[in-house]
């Protein structure tokens, strides 16, 4: 065993330990995070505007400060992005977090001095709490790479902002740097495509042991890897290896964004054998939470690193005056909206996605989907969580392998009743394709009972699958300018604009 693997041994049981002292006081936790954001934020322009000085409580909170989207926070923003110090937090940002919106175009997220060391914190803490309960940190000896965002930043008077991959690409620790990959250069490289076919030239002889990223993005990069592997001098095709053959030491795969548990199938055929995983929770707005166990389902939400949570149950979301909960009051199962304040100066700020707790002892949640992600055509309100266990259910134990798959509903059928369309990319499909639809229908039944009481009442009829040509959602994702990096394929959504626009991979 190496120096590194024992110093990283000592210093996960140092990081546990700690987690331990504030996880099991999770009130109180969230209690001093929330009296601490006030009390900075006082003198600032929100806060003047909110009467800060004059919160005491959560109640207060509550009737002062309503909840909002980006849209609706953005006149503060764009003061912010201008160069005006105080506005949502003291002083000006370290950096902006530039993502894509779908109403307000770019967003630009900010990132301050408090809280950028918690989005490194995170990701560290919990490969240490990996090593802590399993035991293994020889990994931290080989090869790494972590498929990011462009670490090149821009300027706007006089804040740096890029993506927050690329961002968090300049605070790797030193003592990883020489690990690392892919290197700097082919990081800088914007096209994707071009950027994975450079990474497997990095690293397709090299030692890796963990590989980090969002799972369609990795699943092109060992697809990409396997195909190299087979190819000769002078181009011809030979046998290609599996990722495991040719990375024998790779037995750690981190992930976020989006539910690996659709792509497990397919990662593992590619990979020949299983992988430990842990699944993170990070976004521009903070890093939520994060897999502190192997065993236990969900991930730790992060109680005492400097955001303030509540939560709307999301049925009443939309409804005037919905009630807000804080983390004591919260229920196992229950579908929440999560809502956030952050020492980056978000305040009652709606990130759009939609969670459910697996545990309150200490508090674990899994990512159910988005808000603004279901499908209600007709009053089922069907969520991701829904389809995406449907999924797993029915594949499991099957050599049936899918690559990607979104579900939207169709309305206004050529002939017959209205039906949800699951629109699937198949790397290995089911012999039977009818007895298949059957079977997730009977596993969507199961879970929402309003889309039962539709499918049994003949306002809809049975779930369509539609057959997508191989690589159908790459060049959908290319055709709109959002290939790699963090874009992901929304699982459902409300209306047709994603279907109609995969018509021709069909």
């Amino acid at each position: 065993m190496s120096i590194k693997s024992i110093a990283a041994k000592l210093f996960a049981k140092q990081i546990v330990k700690k987690t331990k002292i504030w996880s099991a006081q999770p009130v109180a936790a969230q209690q001093r995070v929330f009296d601490h954001l006030i009390a900075q934020a006082r003198h600032t322009a929100f806060g003047k505007d909110h009467q800060f000085e004059t919160i005491k409580t959560f109640a207060d909170f509550a009737r002062q400060v309503p909840i909002r989207d980006y849209e609706a926070l953005k006149p503060y923003v764009d003061k912010v992005v201008n160069g005006e110090p105080d506005i949502l937090w003291k002083g000006k940002p370290l950096y902006f977090a530039k993502t894509s919106g779908t109403t307000s175009g770019v967003k630009y997220i900010p990132l301050t001095k408090e809280s950028m060391p918690f989005h490194i914190q995170a990701a560290r803490n919990a490969i240490l709490h990996y090593i802590n309960e399993t035991g293994n940190a020889d990994f931290v000896n080989g090869k790494m790479i972590f498929l990011q965002g462009n670490p090149m930043l821009e300027e706007k008077n006089g804040i740096k902002f890029g993506r927050l991959s690329g961002i968090v690409a300049h605070f790797v620790p030193k003592y990883l740097q020489k690990n690392r990959l892919p290197s700097w250069e082919t990081n800088c490289i914007d096209d994707w495509e071009t950027k994975v076919d450079a990474i497997v030239r990095e690293t397709i002889q090299e030692n890796m042991t963990v590989i980090s990223g969002i799972p369609s993005w990795v699943q092109m990069y060992f697809e990409k890897l396997r195909q190299q592997s087979g190819t000769r001098a002078g181009g011809e095709q030979g046998e290609a290896k599996s990722v495991g053959e040719l990375f024998p030491n790779f037995n750690l795969f981190i992930y976020g964004g989006v539910n690996y548990e659709p792509y497990r199938a397919k990662f593992e055929n590619l990979i020949g054998r299983k992988v430990d995983s842990i699944e993170l929770f990070p976004a521009s707005e903070g890093f939520f939470a994060y897999q502190d166990s192997q065993t236990e389902k969900g991930m730790l939400l992060l109680l005492d690193s400097g955001i303030f949570y509540e939560f709307v149950k999301s049925e009443e979301f939309f409804t005037d005056n919905p009630r807000r909960f804080t983390i004591g009051e919260v229920e196992i199962g229950v579908n929440y909206v999560l809502i956030i304040s952050t020492n980056a100066g978000l305040w009652g700020y709606n990130i759009g996605d939609t969670i459910q707790f697996t545990s309150t002892h200490p508090y674990r949640v899994i990512v159910s989907g988005r808000i603004k992600h279901f499908i209600s055509a007709f009053g089922e309100h069907v969520i991701a969580k829904e389809v995406e266990s449907a999924l797993q259910q029915v594949i499991s134990g099957t050599d049936i392998r899918i690559n990607e798959f979104t579900v939207a509903p169709q309305i206004t059928p050529d002939q017959g009743l209205p039906y949800h369309e699951w629109l699937i990319e198949f790397e290995n499909e089911p012999e039977d394709l009818q007895a298949f639809a059957t079977a997730i229908d009977n596993a969507m039944v199961q879970q929402n009972t309003y889309y039962d009481d539709l499918i049994s009442g003949n306002v809809l009829r049975q779930l369509v699958i539609t057959k997508i040509a191989q690589n159908g959602f790459q060049e959908y994702m290319k055709s709109i300018g959002k290939l790699g990096g963090q874009n992901k394929i929304p699982r459902l959504s409300n209306d047709r604009s994603i279907a109609d626009k995969l018509q021709k991979a069909i």
